[in-house]
């Protein structure tokens, strides 16, 4: 494996263990690539490991040795709301067919949906999580599938819709009534016939029979009062109450399925809505899912089901236009059609018990070894300076003092790449007229090949850039002892793909003040956290 990949294994491995206290996952199977190929496919730790939880001493009740069973390749994981992409799909192939308006009203298909205030919502809301609705319900809580409807009919929006983002499962389960209503079929046939089936997804589908559980990975000991059900240990059926209590075939979750599936339905849209010879959408269709409706929601980007730009477990492989879903019981799926790479993360991170699992941490590292597998090449030369993706650091490059005093005035000129959390990392074009003792933000210029040139007026930039190259230019301060150096600040969370520099050079009118080309120049930058980078 490339080194870079390597280590995205060895990470996940070590969240095998505590993470602070407890393992963030039992095991997961690990599928990681690009374009066609598959660079990495790797199962880590248990598919099954625990028969119980003891919550008088907060650890698991382990099965004994000769029971437990070690992770697979192959091995079926339950997908939870990794699920609402299936459906999200499925909604978007009956928008192509005409069966379905993304701005049509959810209570034209489904009229008791228009009770408590709901006439207004639309299928788009639905699939971008604006509709108004709660989180969730127990809809479990109902002893009949009627009551359950009287339920989502009786339920009122907690916003207006349209007017705030608020991630509800509510959302994908009244869009699986709509699709269900339109097609006369029920959602489990709806995947099997329109997606599983023509792309050949052999381990994907609702309530897996008894004999796949051996190759399915546990989730949850699910007693009260963390689970809303006594159901004891979770191993062959789905994990989510709700889901759970609609006969396992629900729009927020129930699916099961793999990583290579996973992996194929992610090739699938990354090439258009097309695998081998198997077309299950037309390109529009997945440019449109790919599309954030939510612009008026900053940091809750979203496209038709797919979210959006999320740093928070898409790591470095987030862009404007990267794709994916997380789901409860540790699964997730990145799409970067920038790079055209894939991640495929799934972990049973609530076996034994949902309050082991804490954050994305493990999703995050995998996806930023991912990203920086995806090589930067240098504009010229070997390498480029690279700031790293170190969280909580600060890395300087700085040139030597330059005498930049001449009546004709000094510009820097060099090559700019960067792609960072935006706002919370920064990089700063930086003099200090004294030598390196006060430092202040230069202006600059950046120009991008077929565009208009950008003004920097506070000498940083943070966020996304493209991906790709900049010209940069900069009229400096004069100063008998200019130094001038890029500070790169990156905090303790989440961090992009970096920033690169290249080509360092600095021109007076009367003559080349430094020029990293030149060996005896370069040797006199001073790098503290930036180190030189082929890729």
């Amino acid at each position: 494996l490339p080194s870079h990949l390597r280590h995205l294994v060895t990470d996940a491995e070590a969240f095998l263990g505590p993470s602070p206290e407890h393992p963030w996952y039992a095991g997961a199977v690990l599928l990681a690539g690009r374009g066609g190929t598959v660079a990495l496919h790797r199962p880590i730790g248990m598919a099954v490991r625990y028969r119980a939880y003891d919550e008088e001493t907060d650890t698991g009740v382990e099965f004994p040795a000769g029971e437990q069973i070690p992770m697979a390749e192959d091995t079926v994981f339950d997908l939870a709301s990794v699920s609402k992409l299936f459906t999200s799909i499925l909604a978007v192939q009956q928008m192509e067919r005409g069966g379905l308006e993304l701005e049509a009203k959810v209570a034209s298909y489904l009229p008791d949906f228009a009770r408590a205030g709901k006439q207004d919502i639309t299928i788009r809301q639905l699939l971008t999580h604006t509709s108004g609705f709660r989180a969730w319900i127990p809809l479990y809580s109902a002893p009949t599938y009627e009551e359950k409807l009287q339920l989502i009919w009786n339920e009122a929006p907690v916003s207006p819709p349209g007017t705030a983002y608020l991630y509800s499962d509510l959302n994908l389960i009244s869009l699986q009534l709509v699709l269900e209503r339109i097609t006369g079929r029920s959602l489990d046939v709806l995947l099997r016939d329109e997606i599983t089936a023509p792309l050949g997804l052999r381990r994907t589908r609702y309530n897996p029979p008894a004999s796949w559980r051996p190759k399915i990975s546990a989730t949850e000991d699910a007693r009260p009062p963390w689970s809303g059900l006594d159901r004891g240990l979770v191993w062959g059926e789905v994990h989510d109450e709700n889901a759970f209590s609609l006969g396992g075939v629900a729009g927020h979750a129930g699916v099961f399925s793999d990583a290579w599936d996973l992996a194929v339905l992610g090739r699938t849209l990354l090439n258009g809505g097309v695998y081998g010879r198997a077309r299950i959408m037309e390109p529009e269709s997945v440019e449109l899912m790919f599309t954030d409706f939510n612009t008026a929601f900053p940091g809750d980007e979203h496209g038709l089901g797919f979210e959006l730009y999320q740093h928070w477990y898409m790591g470095a492989m987030a862009t404007p236009r990267s794709a994916g879903h997380t789901g409860f019981t540790g699964t997730s799926l990145v799409l970067d059609p920038t790079t055209d790479s894939f991640l495929v993360v799934l972990g049973n991170s609530v076996h034994p018990v949902r309050s082991w699992r804490s954050g994305s941490a493990p999703r995050v590292a995998a996806a930023n070894h991912l990203a920086r597998a995806v090589p930067v090449r240098p504009v010229r030369g070997r390498a480029a300076w690279f700031s790293g993706m170190a969280v909580s650091a600060t890395a300087t490059l700085t040139l030597p003092p330059l005498d930049t005093s001449s009546s004709g005035g000094a510009r820097l000129r060099c090559a700019l790449w960067w792609d960072t959390e935006p706002g919370a990392d920064v990089l700063v074009l930086e003099a200090a007229a004294d030598g390196g003792t006060t430092w202040q933000p230069v202006p600059f210029t950046t120009n991008r090949r077929g565009e208009d040139p950008r003004q920097h007026s506070s000498g940083s930039v943070t966020g996304w850039s493209g991906r790709v190259w900049h010209r940069l230019t900069a009229d400096l301060p004069a100063a008998r002892r200019l130094a001038l150096r890029w500070r790169y600040t990156m905090d303790r969370r989440y961090v992009g793909r970096g920033a690169y520099v290249d080509g360092l050079r600095v021109d007076a009118a009367d003559g080349v003040l430094f020029d990293e080309a030149r060996p005896a120049d370069a040797a006199r930058v001073e790098a503290v956290g930036w180190t030189p980078s082929a890729d």
